[in-house]
């Protein structure tokens, strides 16, 4: 599909969230990538005016850059279909459910999908004592969040309620996971297809924000060196993760794999990254799909 005939695109990108910096480094590398190929595209930083945006800009498809909160929690994606303006990736409730740490959880354990188990700890009733009987050690996680914000590896009770109040400031609900030692795989999917199975092996051992955007020691093996079974059952799950929650298009599924080659999922992201650093483009060009032609595929998804 040439450029001209995708029509014009809109790249929504920054937004009120707490992966705003990282929302527009994705936006300003696909409006890149698209302008290279001749797409009549333009850029808009969204913060609180989407609604003018699409009153005030002739938009055939949006793009959707924007990650976190509003983005990637079936906002952007209801204001968007009101609309009748088609745009890249998952829907509304396939969005809200993802970026919901709490209700994929319960998905993943309703179609025996394997993940770490958990406690759910709400605000308004915590209590440190409640948790005493926790394993350690555990990940606290804020329910809404994204891009690690928010995440602690706590090692032994003397932390605990320290990162679960640090958690607390991005929501009032907090998923205190059970921590499993083993190898990072994450599974990038397109047309709704596994791509080759990536191993993030970050140098402290916890893959957090600083691990995934400004420490240069972080390391990307694609493909992972893991057997043909371990890469076929990671795809199986990525696969199976991104159907149940009714995604569609593209996500990435993020897992581990312990000693004895168990895998568990931890979470899908509907917007995963899109700078040349970012794992879902490092898969698709292990598959033969450059950057530039990854950008124009989700777009010809939207259309069709």
């Amino acid at each position: 599909m040439s450029g001209s005939r995708i029509g014009r695109v809109g790249v929504l990108a920054g937004g009120p969230s707490s992966e705003r910096e990282i929302s527009l480094r994705s936006g300003k590398a696909v409006h890149d990538a698209l302008l290279k190929r001749g797409v009549d595209v333009f850029f808009m930083d969204v913060r609180d005016n989407i609604y003018d945006i699409i009153k005030s800009e002739k938009m055939d498809v949006a793009f959707l850059a924007l990650h976190g909160k509003f983005g990637e929690d079936g906002t952007v994606q209801r204001i968007l279909d009101s609309a009748g303006i088609k745009y890249t990736g998952s829907g509304s409730e396939a969005s809200r459910l993802a970026l919901d740490k709490i209700a994929s959880k319960e998905i993943f354990v309703k179609n025996n999908i394997p993940t770490p188990g958990y406690v759910i700890v709400e605000k308004n009733s915590f209590r440190i004592a409640d948790l005493a009987s926790l394993k350690m050690p555990v990940v606290v996680k804020p329910q809404l969040e994204g891009s690690s914000i928010g995440l602690s590896v706590v090692k032994d009770g003397s932390g605990l309620e320290r990162a679960i109040e640090e958690a607390f400031k991005y929501g009032p609900n907090v998923l205190v996971e059970k921590y499993i030692s083993g190898r990072e795989l994450t599974v990038g999917i397109l047309n709704d297809m596994p791509l080759p199975v990536i191993e993030i092996v970050p140098k402290e051992k916890v893959y957090d924000f600083k691990a995934k955007y400004s420490d240069p020691d972080t390391q990307y093996l694609v493909p992972a060196p893991v057997n043909e079974g371990a890469k076929a059952l990671a795809q199986t799950l990525g696969l199976l993760s991104h159907k149940v929650l009714g995604c569609r298009s593209f996500s990435r599924t993020d897992m581990i794999m312990d000693e004895f080659g168990n895998m568990f999922v931890l979470e899908v992201n509907t917007i995963p990254g899109m700078t040349e650093r970012s794992l879902l483009p490092k898969a698709a060009a292990a598959a033969g799909v450059n950057f530039g032609e990854l950008c124009v595929k989700l777009i010809e998804d939207a259309i069709k």
